[in-house]
């Protein structure tokens, strides 16, 4: 049966194939909403249907819900099958080729009759699509800049990547004499998990010194334009950077339009329309007579609104704007309320430091308490532990736990290895001794998901096992995680008590959003972690606490946050 993710996909390849063919621009972005509704979705789509409640899904109407249902029940949809006689599923691909929209294909397509990539590249080699109706030279040659910079670029930037670069840029901005801010916007400063390219915004009287730095950054392979308020550019490993220069008085508004979402803001709009007001990037306008609302800062576009500030992680149209209508924000939790760190390594499996200098470097970062979770003996490549060398480990805890006194509490765990036939790395005597289990899945994630989703239901439900490590097992961009039946893993982890863990890691970022608010919602313990490998992975727990935050998580769902006693009587009453 299709995931998530699958039907996704299909609703994003209509929307594509509709936009080149030319239909009318609210059919395919109904497609879109859809699309973008279901990546997330804490749910799986099927549990909506056997429910017989589709309709409920947001963006899903009844012409949608029908399709899904299609799709659900037979594994093809006759609409899709029907678009794809009129115009070529290939060409679709051509989307992610830059300055090439679905005009320009529709006309090059019907034109040439080409189809695919290369013949794209070889006929704008070959000076035959310059003479097209609305192409030109010019047009030609960034035809061929965006093929080759596609070429350069693996799909979305992981927010690893994204977001030290951004800091880095507007780091260097915010020192250009006359810059009185500088911000990231678009889905970085939302803080998903990939972003497409990255979008900063300052606020200036004066941008021409702004632009002169910009565009001479280090590591910038071109610059594709340079204007009086705009700006891009791209860097050797194809990633690519816009810069917009804003009045100060009106970098609010500015701030607000460029973070988005899209949907958030569609509804903003309406707020400001019900009020007699127009919202747009520079202002806030009386529709009626005349008259601007400058705003300097993004509090007074959602005061003016009558809405509290609504944090940028949380805008995507989920809810946010009626709970603030209502004034039931959750308080979304920080870095400053985690206590405790309880899945990390040293060199007894692959970390890079001692047990003692991660100690030292976490109670440099004010945490209370840390637990050693070094690898078990079935991971090879990561140096597991036998049994004895846990032993041994355990005595040197001991040890440094009596050098380091009650500065930090010192716990002595494993990640243990769910293996391919779904057993535990360990027998339970042993599990039993150790005071915290984490459970992952790290090999075999391709299993069929009955087969991989028992595989996780084992360790969700042994009673010595205290935390789900990184859930599905993805790796950002490189590995989809396995395909889960992630509702019935839900289930039984709010039956058993275990926390499922939000990893930190940018290249995990595991669960996602999405899975930890139904986490939430279902009552279900969390863990927020950096699975650090050294003193600089201690960094990372800024992106794990994003994704809880737009997960909507507080400080109460995360186990991280609780004191050192509560934290050791729910160990405790979990057996350890």
């Amino acid at each position: 049966m299709m995931n998530n993710k699958q039907l996704a996909g299909v609703f994003t390849l209509i929307a594509n194939l509709l936009e080149i063919k030319g239909e009318i621009i609210y059919k395919t972005l109904a497609y879109r909403k859809a699309a973008e509704s279901l990546e997330s979705l804490g749910r799986e789509a099927s549990e909506y249907w056997k429910e017989g409640k589709l309709s409920d899904i947001p963006g899903v109407g009844k012409a949608i819900a029908e399709k899904i249902d299609e799709l659900l029940s037979t594994g093809k949809l006759e609409f899709l099958e029907k678009v794809k006689k009129e115009v070529p599923e290939s060409l679709a691909g051509w989307l992610q080729v830059p300055s090439l929209g679905p005009k320009k294909i529709a006309a090059i397509w019907r034109a040439l009759n080409i189809t695919t990539l290369p013949e794209l590249e070889a006929a704008a080699k070959a000076g035959k699509l310059r003479d097209l109706p609305g192409m030109g030279a010019k047009s030609e040659a960034a035809i061929l800049d965006g093929i080759a910079s596609l070429a350069r670029r693996s799909g979305r930037i992981p927010l690893g990547r994204a977001y030290p670069l951004a800091q880095e840029i507007i780091g260097i901005l915010k020192g250009v004499k006359g810059v009185v801010d500088a911000q990231p916007a678009g889905s970085l400063r939302r803080m998903r998990s990939t972003v497409g390219d990255l979008d900063i915004l300052v606020a200036a009287k004066d941008s021409a010194a702004v632009m002169e730095a910009f565009v001479n950054l280090k590591g910038v392979e071109r610059v594709l334009g340079r204007g009086d308020t705009k700006s891009s550019i791209e860097f050797y490993d194809g990633v690519r950077a816009q810069v917009w220069v804003h009045p100060p008085e009106k970098f609010g508004t500015a701030l607000q339009y460029a973070t988005g979402s899209k949907d958030h803001n569609v509804k903003l709009r309406q707020i400001a329309l019900d009020k007699g007001l127009s919202l747009s990037e520079h202002a806030l306008t009386k529709v009626k007579g005349k008259g601007e609302i400058l705003c300097a800062n993004e509090e007074d576009v959602y005061k003016t609104l009558g809405l509290p500030w609504i944090p940028p992680e949380l805008r995507e149209d989920r809810g946010e704007v009626e709970a603030a209508k209502a004034n039931k924000h959750p308080k979304l939790i920080q870095v400053k309320d985690i206590r405790s760190n309880l899945h990390m390594h040293s060199t007894y499996s692959d970390g890079k430091l001692s047990m003692l200098d991660m100690a030292r470097a976490a109670i440099k970062r004010g945490l209370k308490v840390i637990v050693f979770t070094d690898h078990s003996v079935s991971l090879g490549v990561a140096n597991g532990l036998s049994m004895e060398r846990h032993k041994q480990q355990a005595a040197e805890i001991k040890k440094i736990q009596k050098q380091l006194g009650d500065e930090i509490l010192i716990l002595h765990g494993s990640e243990v290895e769910i293996k391919a036939d779904g057993s535990l790395d360990y027998p339970d005597d042993f599990l039993a001794s150790l005071d915290l289990v984490v459970a992952s899945l790290h090999s075999s994630l391709r299993q069929p998901r009955e087969k991989v989703t028992q595989r996780l239901l084992n360790a969700v439900r042994n009673p010595h096992v205290d935390i789900i490590g990184h859930p599905t097992g993805r790796e950002i961009p490189d590995r989809e995680g396995a395909d889960l039946d992630m509702e019935v893993i839900f289930q039984a982890a709010a039956e058993s008590g275990v926390a499922l863990e939000i990893n930190a890691h940018p290249s995990r970022l595991d669960l996602d959003d999405a899975y930890a608010r139904r986490a939430k919602d279902l009552g279900i313990p969390i863990s927020i972690n950096t699975d650090a490998h050294s003193e600089e992975d201690y960094e990372m727990l800024h992106y794990g606490i994003a994704i809880g935050r737009r997960a909507w998580l507080e400080p109460k769902d995360v186990i991280n946050t609780w004191s050192v006693k509560k934290l050791t009587d729910w160990l405790k009453e979990r057996g350890k």
